[in-house]
């Protein structure tokens, strides 16, 4: 390694940030945790403990609908707790469907979240049935521990019903770098799990992370090609697998992505991660390991918008980054390979995979399962867990896969898809199927306007737009959050609305179909009324003036509407 490299390789000056100091104090991610949460004078808990809550798989909420007219009454704030599994790969059985269904009604809110990372959320759980939901969920063989938190979150995979023969494979990978990764902390444990820590014996050595664990939060995805459904290049790690002969011969590596912002501050923007060179499956985990080690050793521990992987890579520069990765990992990466991705949406109905396997992919709108006056939505699902013997897949687009249905049990699990009307879905528009949201208002603290709650109703007025235009069948990713944290990928949206106040978006365009160049701001806090009138005419120059499978994001560019972003240094320029 040269000795320009060994003199880039330092993390930034500054004070440690509060976070850090809470982590070092904590002993391990424990803090008061056990005492606060068997104290019933209130429904929250201090904000230190809140911090170190997130390693264990929760928030602190409070519904904010309510905040209001409970302070008007002289009441704390009507706190809950949203619970997120971790769900390596996103694959559950029936069994494990049911226990989160049967939670969510009797310590949540009625319905569950299935988030972009492939897993269940819980809201509105109050502080007083938190652990008994924990120790239901962990008697499914699931458990909520590193499902947030400055640790390495849930693994994505690929929701690939039609090439099940890598997917399964995949999928295994997936478990293993997730498994591996965990902290070796027995605080979850000890707290939620009533598992006895044994006197006199030191604490937790923690090889890989340390003490303070990393300074923020740390993403991988694998993506299967040719689908992208996981955004690979949004994650700080990705595995990009390479298949010849149809087998699995291993995976390109991409370091640096990562899709949170903060509004008004041009140094943070959302990156797109950068290949680096491949590597055979066996070493995926060693690879993860190490360059999760060097986060942890020059990331910014003083500032924490600016703490993400992302922002270490760029500071430290990409070749300097992969230098001291294989310097670490004792050996060097190969040449990355050939790969292709077309899209990253779903593909939607049954679809014929392996060993005469069928899946069924359904549309979930916002990812939020809920019984609906007209649509039983839960009830239907729920009454499939019961008979279904394969299993359950949450796809990174909010959706639900049915999956591994034999020929035998397909005519009955058909048969309750059409009785509770769980095709509804494909009688969307194709821009609705590909559309994402994060939760924002009522429970997210983060949020400055509405997301999920309200992108229904604005993707009826844009339908009415796309119809006018004949574009009913046209994929156009559309992605909104309600803040620019990024939960729902909102710069790899070819449209992508990002809130800046109650009813005011920031409205990007431009990015790729396959997920692989960020989107650039078009018009700048507007409401619903510009957005439509933007959407009008842009959306009416596309279906005028398009190219032969030329998609909406490409178009844009190549029509001068907006500059391509290829990078997240040049987002905001």
């Amino acid at each position: 390694m040269s000795k320009t490299v060994n003199e880039l390789l330092t993390a930034p000056a500054g004070a440690p940030s509060d976070v850090e100091e809470i982590k070092e104090r904590s002993n391990y991610l424990r803090g008061t945790l056990a005492e606060v949460m068997q104290d019933r004078i209130s429904a929250g808990i201090p904000d230190d403990d809140n911090r170190l809550m997130k390693h264990h798989g929760s928030y602190l909420q409070d519904d904010r609908d309510l905040r209001t007219e409970r302070q008007k009454q002289k009441l704390e704030p009507a706190y809950q707790f949203m619970l997120r599994v971790r769900l390596p790969g996103g694959v559950a059985t029936p069994n494990q469907w049911l226990m989160m269904d049967e939670l969510a009604h009797k310590y949540g809110n009625g319905t569950l979240k299935l988030t972009t990372r492939e897993t269940f959320q819980i809201h509105g759980i109050l502080k007083w049935n938190m652990k008994q939901t924990i120790q239901d969920i962990h008697s499914t063989m699931m458990d909520t521990i590193a499902a947030c938190g400055d640790v390495n979150r849930n693994v994505m995979c690929t929701s690939n019903p039609y090439q099940s023969e890598v997917h399964s494979e995949v999928y295994e990978w997936s478990k293993k770098l997730s498994d591996y990764l965990l902290p070796r902390t027995r605080a979850y444990h000890e707290i939620w799990l009533d598992e006895e820590k044994v006197a006199g014996t030191p604490e937790t050595d923690e090889p890989m992370y340390g003490p303070l664990y990393l300074p923020r939060k740390f993403k991988i995805g694998i993506a299967v090609p040719p689908s992208n459904d996981v955004d690979v290049f949004s994650q700080d790690l990705g595995f990009i697998a390479v298949i010849e002969n149809d087998q699995l011969v291993g995976f390109n590596v991409a370091i640096g992505g990562g899709m949170g912002m903060t509004h008004g501050d041009t140094a943070t923007y959302p990156q797109i991660a950068k290949v680096i060179g491949f590597v055979t499956p066996d070493k995926i985990l060693d690879v993860a390991e190490k360059v999760i080690t060097i986060q942890r050793d020059y990331g910014n521990r003083s500032v924490r918008k600016y703490a993400r992987f992302k922002y270490t890579v760029d500071r430290l520069g990409l070749q300097t980054v992969k230098e001291e990765l294989e310097r670490r990992l004792g050996w060097m990466l190969s040449e990355a390979r050939e790969f292709r991705f077309d899209h990253n949406g779903d593909r939607y109905g049954w679809q014929k995979g392996f060993k005469g396997k069928w899946h069924f992919t359904m549309f979930v709108e916002g990812g939020r399962i809920v019984d609906y006056a007209d649509y039983k939505l839960m009830t239907g699902i729920r009454e499939i867990a019961k008979v279904h013997k394969g299993d359950f897949r949450l796809t990174a687009n909010q959706n639900l896969i049915i999956g591994n249905v034999s020929v035998q049990s397909k005519k009955r699990i058909d048969a309750l898809i059409d009785q509770y009307g769980l095709t509804e879905g494909r009688h969307h528009s194709a821009i609705r199927r590909s559309a994402l949201a994060c939760v924002a208002f009522p429970t997210c603290g983060l949020a400055m306007a509405e997301a999920e709650r309200y992108l229904p109703t604005l993707m009826d007025k844009i339908d009415m737009i796309i119809d006018e235009n004949g574009l009913r069948d046209k994929e156009i990713t559309i992605r909104m959050t309600g803040c620019p944290n990024g939960c729902a990928r909102h710069a790899l949206g070819e449209i992508g609305f990002i809130g800046k106040a109650v009813g005011k978006y920031n409205m990007y365009l431009g990015a790729a179909h396959d997920g692989s160049r960020l989107s650039k701001m078009h018009r700048e806090n507007i409401g619903e009324e510009e957005i439509l009138s933007e959407l009008r005419v842009v959306l009416s120059r596309y279906a005028k003036e398009r190219q032969e499978g030329e998609h909406f994001g490409d178009f844009v560019i190549r029509a001068g509407i907006i500059e391509a972003t290829t990078d997240g240094t040049n987002f905001h320029n």
